[in-house]
């Protein structure tokens, strides 16, 4: 049976799905008020990111139930996607204390990696390696950090969708000319589910993803990443690659910070992006820049270490370079009157 069917409607159904969520957010006043450390100016219907996951995880359901997604994958991104979701969606309408949010990011992280078994074997410049228990705890540590850094990153309208559908669209390009067909459904309609958001989300935004959209995009991709290891690491150094924008945004943001002194898990408005916002005075020509670079520069490295035999780590250095200098060209981790 043919499933491509499934784009259009997943497209269909988060676009709708928004539509309800707004109107509801509207009416239960779950509003996004702006304050000092925002990057909006207009109070914003928060949450829409519930579609997504709704849609996403409804897709992956259909996908189990036609064999085109194995067991141990559906249990892996079903399991901790949708406790991800879940603690973003009670913290968007309340709060979660950050230890216990924590407690809950681990424990989907370790869900995960105990269904994809950790991660494999892999080399980078002639050596081999296998970490074992200690690639375990790596990985575990690398889920959550993706999964933050994607709330991280959600700052400005439109920046969360255009990464993970770019990023999502590109993986597909790479798992088709690779001959890894098998792995092409699940970004694909992740991409479709994300697109149906972005349409309410782009500049100017009528509602934003909230954590539960957010939290639930980065433990997803993650765990894309860390599944496709299983059939080659090029793979997952080309989702290092794909993600670059994101990764090296917020981890240089993070350290710079960190050596500062201040507490990181505190509200701010010092990452790249948010800085390059506020210069140009809007949001679109940021977000869109973030899809640019993802696929004019980082695609084409990616192609280079999946089907031209770039070593992996070589191609996330020379990914990263450039995105360095953009991110001390843009002041990321700076003061904000620094």
């Amino acid at each position: 049976m043919n499933y491509v069917w499934l784009v259009p409607v997943a497209f269909s159904a988060t676009f709708i799905l928004t539509a309800v969520l707004r109107q509801y957010a509207l009416s239960k006043s779950l509003i996004d008020i702006p304050n000092a450390r925002s990057s909006h100016s207009a109070p914003t219907p928060r949450g829409g990111g519930v579609a997504i996951v709704v849609t996403f995880l409804a897709t992956m359901c259909i996908l189990f139930a036609g064999g085109l997604i194995s067991k141990v994958f559906f249990l892996t991104g079903v399991g901790a996607g949708a406790l991800i979701a879940i603690i973003g969606f009670m913290d968007d309408h309340g709060h979660i204390a950050a230890r216990w949010r924590l407690l809950g990011h681990f424990a989907a992280a370790v869900w995960a990696l105990y269904w994809l078994e950790g991660v494999p074997p892999f080399s980078t410049f002639g050596y081999e390696f296998d970490l074992g228990w200690i690639g375990f705890a790596l990985a575990a540590f690398y889920l959550v950090w993706m999964l933050n850094l994607y709330n991280f990153m959600d700052g400005i309208d439109g920046i969360a969708g255009i990464e993970a559908v770019t990023t999502c669209l590109a993986a597909c390009v790479l798992y088709w000319i690779s001959g890894a067909g098998d792995l092409i459904w699940s970004p694909l309609l992740l991409a479709a589910s994300v697109a149906g958001f972005l349409v309410w989300n782009f500049p100017p935004a009528r509602i934003f993803m909230g954590d539960a959209g957010s939290g639930f995009l980065g433990v997803t991709l993650g765990v894309f990443s860390l599944q496709a290891a299983w059939t080659s690491f090029d793979f997952f150094w080309s989702w290092m690659i794909l993600l670059g924008v994101f990764i090296v945004d917020s981890t240089f943001t993070l350290f710079r910070r960190l050596f500062r002194g201040e507490k990181v898990y505190e509200a701010h408005r010092s990452h790249a992006y948010q800085f390059a916002s506020r210069r140009y005075r809007k949001h679109l020509p940021v977000t869109v820049a973030v899809g640019l670079i993802n696929l004019f520069w980082l695609l084409p490295i990616a192609i280079c270490v999946t089907r031209f035999k770039l070593d992996g780590m070589a191609g996330v250095l020379l990914a990263y370079t450039p995105l360095m200098l953009l991110a001390i060209k843009y002041h990321a981790g700076m003061r904000e009157a620094e």
